[in-house]
């Protein structure tokens, strides 16, 4: 649930927030053509988005590299070409060119930025349910209000800051928007120079290297960065009370003022707590989400002859236990029991076909977690074949003890080396 409600607001907030930007530029210099250039680029990127993700996932046509390069570098061109008619190249000589230009520009950046970051979050609920288990179950349900709460969040915090922005002037919109594209550019650069690097393309030189490597490991800085910058939007309206002219109003036109003065902080206040709500998601909660699970210790176990020999009063409680046996060469191989019912239990390897021999931990009250991909076991079903369950072990019940077979430890000890 958590980590696919960081990765939907750390990939999706950037794109949203220049989108408010943009729209509220347009909206506020009042030109009409540049509102349905945006809207049209807009619309382009998410139909885009969303083939390019349905080829993703069903063809091997897509080179992940190539697609980004290419996406990243109209963007780039985009900006740049942006910047200079949004600063006023042409403007004068030709007019009309300018507008032209100002408006593929402006529609190339939205559709750029949707294509670049909706395909990955259109296919996050792909990986909500691991082959053989349904979406009628509990895990996928929690991946899933993860996943909405996410999109949610996102879409209330930049619409609001479309609506706060659209009050500000042109020129300090202007400023910055001019700015948080140049954030997003830096970002765009860093991660071209790192395919580029990765294939031979530009020569290795250790300032460029050092320099990609920081901008990649700190990518989240970036965001920041433009959050920082438009919380300065909802802060500046917070203190300019819109101007109120006192001659020859009537009480109506009063009340009319105050309810916009009201709407106005309202949606100020949705932007701050929309930031502050992603700010907490990608640090607190994001470190919550990524602290190391550490296994439980094994427990003591008999080795009787070529036989594992537990005694049941050790393993009913209905909890998790795991045990290490020693194979030859000196690998140890995990296996966990756990009581499933009054006449079954669950025995299988602390390793899965899926996940390898990252292990299984026990959370709250009989809730078995895969440690590498979070998934909840249904208890039921350890002890069976199918998704990220554990690799069945056979035992048998002897006199009062469970009796496993080290043969079948030493056949599967190559799992764990």
């Amino acid at each position: 649930m958590l980590t696919y409600l960081i990765q939907v607001v750390q990939n999706s907030l950037t794109p949203g927030i220049i989108l408010a930007m943009l729209f509220a530029l347009a909206q506020v210099s009042g030109k009409l053509w540049l509102k349905r250039w945006l809207l049209a680029g807009t619309l382009v990127g998410v139909a885009a988005a969303l083939v390019l993700s349905v080829l993703k996932a069903t063809t091997v046509w897509i080179n992940r590299e190539l697609w980004s390069i290419g996406i990243l570098s109209a963007a780039i061109l985009a900006t740049i070409l942006f910047y200079l008619l949004a600063w006023g190249l042409f403007a004068k000589r030709a007019p009309v060119f300018h507008e032209r230009l100002w408006s593929i520009a402006s529609a190339v950046i939205a559709a750029a930025l949707l294509l670049y970051s909706l395909p990955d979050i259109f296919l996050y609920p792909t990986d909500f349910v691991l082959p053989g288990e349904s979406i009628f179950g509990t895990d996928f349900l929690f991946k899933m209000i993860g996943y909405l709460i996410g999109l949610l969040l996102v879409i209330l915090a930049t619409c609001a800051l479309y609506k706060v922005a659209s009050q500000l002037s042109f020129k300090l919109l202007r400023i910055l928007l001019t700015i948080a594209l140049a954030l997003n550019l830096l970002n765009q650069l860093a991660v071209i120079a790192q395919f580029l690097l990765a294939r031979r393309v530009i020569p290795m030189t250790k300032w460029l290297f050092d320099a990609v490597v920081g901008a990649i490991n700190y990518n989240v800085y970036f965001l920041y960065a433009i959050m920082a910058l438009t919380v300065l939007v909802p802060i500046i309206l917070l203190f300019k009370r819109p101007p109120l002219k006192t001659d020859n109003i009537n009480s109506a036109q009063r009340r009319r003022h105050r309810a916009h003065v009201r709407s106005q902080r309202r949606w100020c206040g949705v932007v701050l707590a929309g930031f502050l709500i992603a700010v907490f998601t990608l640090t607190a909660i994001k470190a919550y989400d990524e602290q190391a699970v550490v296994l439980s210790p094994a427990e003591p176990m008999n080795i009787v002859g070529s036989q594992i020999v537990i005694p049941l009063e050790h393993v009913n409680d209905g909890h998790l236990h795991r045990f290490i046996y020693t194979a030859s060469g000196g690998t140890e191989v995990r296996f966990i029991v756990i009581k499933k019912n009054e006449v079954a239990f669950g025995v299988g390897l602390d390793a899965c076909d899926i996940c390898g021999p990252t292990g299984y931990y026990e959370r709250g009250d009989k809730e078995v977690i895969c440690k590498l991909c979070d998934v909840v076991m249904n208890i039921q079903t350890i002890g069976f074949k199918g998704g990220c369950n554990p690799v069945p072990l056979a035992y048998t019940i002897k006199s009062g003890t469970m009796v496993i077979e080290t043969q079948d430890l030493e056949a599967e000890k190559t799992r764990f080396e």
